[in-house]
């Protein structure tokens, strides 16, 4: 498997360090300097034949009519976290964290980040991304910004932008981090494997006590965790626990490969140094093979981790405890990507609110709280309400008094089970 990457030279070492942990595949690098270089880099990378490419908005904006129709394509693109860590940067400098111009993070992105960080958002200036945008109108923006409101620095996530301010003003930049780059490059990487497999989605994984301890505990952990309720799991005793599964719930369940939480509930619940493997393979009996291979590469580490071999050759890992716990997986995982295409959110978030619904069994859900179960703002709870609502995946249900004080809030009963049991139709789950 070849994997084009396209990228700024100030950020290869970036990429090469989000690639180093995924083996079995080759890496062809497009590198520009200059807004200008991006199509020809690319058309140079295309004749290479790679199986996917991993590029910018940017390079993709500059690129997309030269993407031969069906190759695997990656966006990657910065973060909430990135955009926070920028303001971290700019707090470091002694810079007060507003007034600030910032482009190409999108609206929500920096109203979620300046709600969470506390900030005043009246005093942030925000110029999404756009396509065939020029780096001279964003200059624009951001000199307009700054001289109504004596700002002192400015975060960008175009590399052109600190060339073209010439050090007139203080550019932050906030590419995608490392963390971000990887997840999105597993993601193409496995999408590649599926595509070739022909949407085989069966996996496996085998946990394993690396040390003392039982798997009986270690198994009553898995049965316990309700995301893995419809997996099949064996206890094997001194061989470990198998757990046999839709693809996608350990996709899930790992963050697209780049992390196992549930190692830590392993540790912090039962006292055991756990580790795991996952196999990717067209049967059970090879995906079972591959994962006993990756369990044994994952307790060589020092550390408690976890490997992904796939019968491709491709091998993921090591990934690590941290990160927050299981919660959601993917059910059905083909109707969740195609109705998350018809809506406009991606599959994981979709995945999420499917799972919240059937936690919910048929119970109505104020935006707060849907915001609460996924660890976002209420704001954006609401914007999330209301694009459920326009798609009718959630409908008004009366509201609910909490406090005697203050508004009702309004409930909403979610109705993406049955959008997804009527299939790529795309008929008004409520008809």
């Amino acid at each position: 498997m070849m994997i084009g990457l396209v990228l700024h030279a100030g950020h290869r070492a970036r990429f090469e360090e989000a690639a180093r942990n995924l083996s079995g595949v080759t890496f062809a690098f497009a590198v520009y300097e200059h807004e200008d270089q991006i199509r020809d880099r690319v058309a140079e990378l295309l004749r290479a034949g790679p199986d996917g490419l991993l590029l910018g908005l940017v390079p993709y904006a500059r690129s997309r009519d030269l993407l031969p129709p069906g190759l695997p394509v990656a966006i990657t693109r910065s973060a909430a976290l990135d955009l926070a860590l920028a303001w971290s940067r700019a707090r470091g400098n002694g810079w007060p964290a507003t007034p600030v111009s910032i482009d190409t993070f999108t609206r929500e992105t920096v109203d979620e980040v300046a709600d969470a960080l506390d900030l005043d958002r009246t005093a942030i200036a925000c110029l999404p991304f756009e396509a065939d945008q020029p780096v001279a109108d964003v200059v624009a923006f951001h000199r307009e910004h700054l001289a109504r409101t004596g700002a002192r620095y400015v975060i960008s996530g175009r590399t052109g932008v600190a060339a073209a301010l010439d050090g007139t003003v203080a550019v932050l930049g906030a590419p995608a981090t490392a963390g971000t780059i990887r997840a999105d490059l597993h993601e193409l990487a496995l999408r590649i494997h599926g595509r070739r497999a022909d949407g085989r989605r069966l996996a496996a994984g085998v946990f394993l006590i690396a040390g003392p301890g039982e798997s009986a505990g270690l198994a009553r952990l898995l049965r316990d965790t309700p995301e893995f309720a419809d997996a099949w799991i064996d206890d094997r005793g001194r061989r470990g626990v198998v757990v046999l599964a839709h693809a996608a719930l350990f996709e899930a369940a790992t963050r697209h490969w780049t992390g196992l939480p549930l190692l830590a509930a392993a540790r912090d619940n039962l006292g055991v140094r756990a580790v795991a493997g996952f196999g990717l393979g067209d049967s059970a009996r090879v995906c079972v093979a591959l994962a006993e291979k990756a369990a044994d590469r994952a307790g060589q580490d020092a550390d408690p981790g976890a490997y992904l071999i796939s019968d491709n050759g491709a091998m993921i890992g090591p990934m690590g405890a941290s990160g927050p716990p299981l919660a959601y997986t993917y059910r059905e995982h083909g109707g969740i990507e195609a109705l998350a295409g018809r809506v406009g959110l991606s599959p994981a978030t979709l995945s999420r609110l499917a799972a919240i619904e059937r936690s919910l069994a048929g119970r109505a859900v104020s935006p707060s709280d849907l915001a609460r179960a996924l660890g976002i703002t209420d704001p954006s709870g609401r914007r999330l309400i209301r694009k459920l609502g326009e798609s009718r995946l959630a409908v008004g249900d009366g509201s609910s008094q909490v406090h005697r004080r203050g508004r009702p809030s309004r409930l909403y009963r979610l109705s993406i089970a049955a959008a997804l049991d009527a299939g790529p139709t795309g008929k008004d789950p409520s008809t």
